[in-house]
């Protein structure tokens, strides 16, 4: 079958904010106005469980009003076909936007209209930035007291780097909030109300400032934006035309200004080229101004491989190539995301080349295993609907796949080739599980199992000394949220323990440390002995081995199972059994014997060289230590800036975010559990907070002990 509609014709895109910026409600307006669905329902009107969004279709996600995974929908706008993803906007979730953006072509960028940049959109725009995807911004909630676009504005330029181009500015804000400007077609779009069918009157730009409504306007502010409409549209033609060579020639050539359609153009490629971030305004709520945001989804976001397609890696990660998205060649494909649930597994996959038809073998050259397409589902949420192929530029689902797993290529088997997987955080708390009865062992293994499958930033491992499974994750919130889903989705009650910290070791300073290995008893015995020099390293650094070994002292075949040691062995440091970070191993001499030297031998003797000298040099204990924001009224400032000390944290700047003040400080994980009942209690549920792993620092000795007491509990 023919492809139905060109790929200059597909959108796909994210819409990306931190958490309470209104992706979830702008997603529903999207599929309102495009005649996907006919009634909208409010993310506040789902709490009591009895209607759901189409994205936030989880028991979970309803309850807490918030996403919690990424959901994609497909819809259509003015013939062109758009595939969507509202992805999460709590930091406990960035993985589901992490992978959601390594496959997408454009991002929307939702703002709080009041608080401007967030500390979860700077952790998303840094990831969008990684998987170069273009961006465009959508100021939202323009009607909610306190909003200031100027603030949101300087923000996303100051805070974000980004080059913001002004497509739109508001008529008015608050309640006070009637409408937009268009700066690139010269028109100003003035609603004549709030419900959901509301149309707007459009009228030349130069007779906004005469209209009742805005003469009407109280704040000086809006006035201020209204008098400078002429002003603002030349600075965005002059920014828009810096993007377009032959624009600027004809601009500095003639000083008229450029047709809409030249302006777009200009725009565009500035977008797609990821040098230009078109400015949108509006309030999804009050349903202003998302169908002028979906025009700007079609005439400034990539279509499909417009800005390259994805990188071909080696099987150590090394960019070899570029797969382009054509359906002129053969079939590749990415898996980004996998939802286990009682009804089977559904793979989410984007088709960057070729044409994959149902009852397809594919390789998965991740895992080397072959793997048949049986059926292939276009996905709306929650529901699915059958198709029989997929295309170059296509998101879709996969059924049952068996050997699958987030990250993995899929290829036509007689080419295979491995493509960019996303990269995906550590998790740094962790919790002991066990099941509600002993019968549910088994039950309670294959849940979790399909979980982490589903979630790599998931990790579960059995502690060999007390038995325990052990599930880490991004949060407490996370963690809980996956129990939860146990219960809901795959039937399998759990208890979870009390939530523990990923510390992990250093070494204290340098060390030099000979250790050997002798074992004799009848026959032939075991020799080895390894002089090494073990160096703590920058912040970041990893494992770095040298080989340092002249004139032969120990044969070239035994270092590597010294090497193969050392990385092992720091798995588990002497400190508490947590892992070593960061250190140099410096193999500079040794010995070795003809006949009872072995690279067992070298291996046994570099793990006990290592156990040593970690001993003798003073290790270090190592927490993690989170960013954190509190954004509360400021009556409440100082209460918690005395508990942030209290903490153990530092506090690094503070200030006004709109109406509300805010406190930004790092405080170790291990004195956070808890402290949204600390937070709601103290600004009498009014203050909000936002935490996110920014690096491991050493724990004061003093604290040592006392810290791993609290762990053993």
């Amino acid at each position: 079958m023919a492809r139905q509609k060109p790929l200059s014709l597909y959108r796909n895109i994210g819409i990306i904010a931190h958490i309470d910026a209104g992706k979830t409600t702008t997603t529903e307006r999207v599929l309102y106005y495009t005649g996907r669905k006919h009634q909208i329902v409010d993310v506040h009107d789902t709490k009591d469980g009895k209607g759901s969004t189409t994205t936030d279709y989880l028991e979970q996600e309803r309850k807490r009003g918030i996403t919690i995974q990424s959901a994609a929908v497909s819809t259509e706008w003015k013939g062109y076909q758009i595939n969507v993803i509202d992805t999460p906007g709590h930091v406990d979730f960035t993985i589901e936007v992490n992978r959601s953006l390594r496959v997408l072509d454009g991002a929307v960028v939702v703002f709080d209209g009041v608080a401007g940049v967030e500390p979860q959109t700077e952790t998303n725009w840094r990831l969008a930035d990684q998987y170069n995807v273009p961006r465009m911004c959508y100021i939202n909630k323009m009607d909610r007291i306190g909003a200031n676009f100027a603030h949101c504005l300087k923000g996303i330029r100051e805070r974000l780097g980004a080059n913001a181009i002004l497509c739109q500015v508001p008529l008015g804000s608050h309640d006070e909030f009637i409408g937009m400007a268009d700066l690139i077609a010269g028109v100003g779009y003035i609603w004549l109300g709030d419900d959901k069918d509301s149309q707007w009157e459009t009228i030349p730009l130069d007779q906004v400032a005469d209209h009742p409504k805005i003469k009407a306007l109280s704040s000086t502010a809006d006035q201020d934006w209204v008098k400078n409409l002429a002003s603002l549209r030349e600075e965005t033609i002059e920014s828009a035309v810096e993007l377009d060579d032959d624009a600027m020639e004809a601009y500095l050539s003639t000083g008229e200004a450029p047709s809409i359609e030249v302006l777009k153009k200009c725009i565009r490629t500035g977008c797609v080229a990821g040098k230009a971030v078109p400015i949108f305004c509006g309030s999804s709520y009050r349903n202003k101004g998302v169908q002028q945001l979906l025009d700007g989804v079609l005439d400034y976001m990539p279509y499909p491989g417009e800005n390259g397609g994805i990188s071909v890696v080696d099987m150590d990660g090394n960019v070899i190539g570029e797969q382009e998205v054509t359906d002129d060649a053969p079939a590749r494909a990415l898996a980004f995301k996998v939802i286990n649930d009682q009804f089977g597994t559904l793979t989410f996959t984007r088709v960057y080349s070729g044409v994959i038809k149902k009852g397809d073998t594919l390789m998965n050259v991740t895992r080397g295993k072959k793997e048949r397409i049986g059926r292939i589902v276009e996905v709306q949420a929650n529901a699915t609907k059958e198709i029989d192929e997929v295309r170059a530029g296509d998101i879709c689902a996969f059924v049952s796949l068996k050997e699958t797993e987030t990250g993995d290529s899929l290829s036509d088997a007689s080419s295979p080739v491995l493509l960019e997987r996303m990269r995906f955080p550590d998790p740094v708390i962790s919790v002991s599980v066990e099941p509600k009865s002993r019968n549910d062992i088994d039950k309670m293994s294959t849940a979790l199992y399909k979980m982490v499958k589903a979630d790599p930033s998931l990790q579960m491992e059995t502690d060999k000394e007390t038995g325990q499974t052990v599930l880490k994750g991004m949060g407490e919130l996370h963690l809980e949220i996956t129990i939860d889903r146990m219960k809901t989705e795959l039937g399998v009650d759990a208890n979870m323990g009390k939530p523990k910290v990923s510390f992990r070791e250093a070494f204290g300073g340098v060390v030099e440390h000979t250790y050997t290995h002798k074992k004799q008893s009848g026959g032939s015995g075991q020799f080895a002995e390894v002089k090494m020099i073990f160096e703590p390293g920058e912040s970041g650094s990893g494992i770095v081995f040298s080989d340092e070994i002249v004139g032969g002292r120990v044969p070239r075949e035994y270092i590597p199972a010294v090497e193969h040691a050392i990385r092992v062995e720091s798995r588990q440091g002497q400190v508490a059994g947590y892992e070593v970070l960061d250190f140099k191993a410096r193999l500079v001499d040794g010995k070795f014997h003809d006949v009872d030297s072995s690279a067992l031998a070298f291996e046994i003797a570099g793990r006990a060289c290592f156990r040593e000298a970690q001993r003798l040099s003073k290790p270090k204990l190592l927490e993690p230590v989170m960013s954190l924001e509190v954004v509360t009224e400021a009556d409440y400032l100082g209460d918690i800036i005395g508990d942030i000390n209290r903490r153990r944290g530092q506090v690094s700047d503070q200030g006004q975010k709109g109406p509300q003040a805010f406190v930004q400080g790092f405080v170790p994980l291990a004195e956070m559990f808890g402290y949204i009942n600390f937070l709601r209690s103290a600004t009498s549920g009014r203050g909000n907070f936002t935490m996110i792993f920014d690096h491991y620092a050493e724990v004061p000795a003093n604290m040592v002990d006392k810290l791993m007491e609290k762990e053993a509990k």
